[in-house]
């Protein structure tokens, strides 16, 4: 009667062993899967940022292209009336004069 005592007292603590090492094993690997997820978070945040980079780069690129056109057109726009102001003034004078003395 005994042995049976200590060999049900033997299954038992080898059970409760393999339940505590079960325990242990899920632990770490509880910890293992969140060292992978934040690593690949990590990861993912790094190249998010240095795509968003690039594109932010390009467009700025772009703008200031598109900037300097306006520009040059505008500056062209403000030439070519100060040619024909030049050229006309008198003209414009005269018709401003024309029209003030007629009203």
């Amino acid at each position: 009667m005994n042995e049976i005592v200590e060999r049900i007292s033997e299954i038992e603590k080898t059970a409760e062993d393999i339940v505590e090492k079960a325990e242990s094993d899920k632990h770490n690997i509880e910890l293992d899967l969140q060292k992978q997820r934040d690593d690949f978070d990590a990861a993912l945040e790094a190249e998010t940022e240095k795509k968003i980079a690039v594109i932010r780069k390009d467009t700025e690129k772009k703008i200031n292209e598109i900037l300097e056109q306006q520009k040059q057109q505008n500056s062209s726009t403000i030439e070519n009336l100060k040619k024909d102001f030049e050229k006309n003034h008198t003209a414009y004078a005269t018709e401003i004069l024309k029209r003030i003395t007629e009203a």
